[in-house]
């Protein structure tokens, strides 16, 4: 009789985690940065050689971010998981831009594009377009593909989907990699 209580009380623990939104997401951000610590990957120094063309910001080559904790954002305006997390990026950056950089690569699209939808949006995080081949290490599959990389190069959190990256996990997971 306890044995089938345990599996009752299981089987609904699963049930909520894998059917209640927003469960799944709060326990990943509970326990996401710690796995990933774990299992970080480095960027060498010829995967942050990338020609960046400034949309926003001035043109620059992705290497000039090595030693600094970089939100590495990969989008495209065509892309609506992209769109959707955009104001959560823009209100991370409003609070973090003194303890992080940010950079959000445009993939497959128009610069023209790109800077209307800024524009609409009043977004002022920094935004390139790619203007040489990136690094298989870092080049995304989906979109929108997100890199969290601490000064010495190593992936601490990559997100091959959209989220809401203004949490306070988020946030005291930026403050921590830059002590």
């Amino acid at each position: 009789m306890k044995k089938n209580i345990v599996y009752f009380v299981l089987i609904i623990i699963i049930g909520v985690i894998a059917f209640v939104p927003g469960v799944k997401d709060k326990l990943k951000d509970m326990f996401f940065p710690i796995a990933t610590i774990e299992n970080a990957v480095h960027i060498s120094d010829e995967d942050y050689d990338v020609e960046l063309k400034g949309i926003n910001a001035p043109n620059t080559n992705l290497k000039n971010f090595r030693d600094k904790a970089i939100f590495l954002n990969f989008w495209g305006t065509w892309c609506p998981p992209c769109r959707k997390e955009w104001p959560s990026i823009q209100e991370l950056y409003d609070t973090r831009k003194d303890h992080v950089d940010f950079v959000l690569i445009a993939m497959n699209d128009q610069e023209d594009a790109v800077r209307k939808f800024l524009k609409e949006n009043n977004y002022s995080v920094p935004v390139y377009i790619a203007q040489s081949p990136i690094s298989e290490k870092i080049l995304p599959k989906v979109f929108p593909t997100t890199f969290l990389l601490d000064k010495n190069g190593r992936i601490l959190i990559k997100e091959d989907a959209s989220r809401d990256w203004n949490t306070e996990s988020t946030h005291q997971f930026i403050d921590n990699i830059i002590k």
